[in-house]
């Protein structure tokens, strides 16, 4: 349900992986269903009733302002008589208004897939109704698997995680950490090159290399080197306490969403 940005990674990412099993997609719009036919092959279903009747698992990719409403529409065309598996990627929304707004037989889990899954390198997290019963709770994670590492958490946590791993932070550190190098002398590419290393690169030997993020800070910045000047003047100015509040904010957001 949606063919926006969220839908077209994650079909990107399981062709990517393989998955050759039937994916049909609903939307409004016919220009995005026309592209994700003509790029993924995935089938279309314009008809919002026939969509659902069609579902063996049904993923709401919405806009969390939108969830309501595609929810009031489903109800009203009626739900199969069987059992049916939804999963909401819509960030705020919690269980509970999904369950209200479709009753049985619908068994609800909460997806958030990062859009990294285009490239096989997402992370997930799923959290799960209490009806879900453990073969389906096995279905969801194998589902987002294909597409990287899956977590499994409580509900009470999903906002909090939401705003933490969104790629978002690494474009926008990438983003100002280059135009800081070009302020001070590097041209626009060299300035790139050497942001991406300092931030992908350096990620990438702390997942392989097993050592603490203390450890590798301790021999990366030196005491009276450079890079412990660049640290500690980054520290001074705000940077923990801006990295915080720009997590409140999102949680916040997360928490308007679900009273909407």
């Amino acid at each position: 349900m949606g063919g926006g940005r969220i839908t077209s990674a994650l079909v990107a990412g399981l062709r990517l992986a393989g998955y050759a099993e039937a994916i049909v997609v609903h939307d409004r719009n016919l220009e995005k269903l026309r592209a994700l036919k003509r790029e993924f092959g995935v089938a279309v279903e314009r008809d919002l009733q026939s969509a659902v009747a069609r579902a063996d698992v049904l993923i709401v990719a919405v806009r969390p302002a939108s969830v309501a409403d595609l929810l009031g529409e489903i109800a009203r065309c009626g739900l199969p008589r069987r059992p049916v598996l939804a999963v909401s990627l819509a960030a705020g929304v919690p269980l509970a208004k999904l369950r209200a707004r479709l009753g049985a037989p619908v068994r609800w889990a909460r997806a958030m897939p990062s859009p990294v899954c285009r490239i096989g390198h997402g992370l997930t997290a799923v959290t799960f109704a209490r009806n879900v019963p453990d073969a389906d709770r096995r279905r969801v994670r194998k589902f987002f698997e294909r597409v990287g590492p899956v977590l499994e958490m409580a509900e009470s946590r999903f906002d909090a995680f939401n705003a933490a791993y969104s790629p978002s932070h690494g474009y926008h550190a990438l983003a100002t950490l280059a135009q800081a190098a070009q302020d001070t002398g590097l041209d626009r590419n060299t300035a790139l090159t050497a942001g991406a290393h300092a931030l992908a690169e350096a990620i990438l030997y702390w997942r392989e290399s097993g050592q603490t993020l203390s450890d590798l800070l301790h021999e990366s910045a030196t005491p009276g080197g450079t890079s412990a000047a660049t640290m500690a003047a980054m520290k001074a100015a705000g940077y923990e306490r801006a990295i915080l509040r720009g997590l409140e904010a999102g949680i916040r957001q997360a928490r308007a969403n679900a009273r909407r």
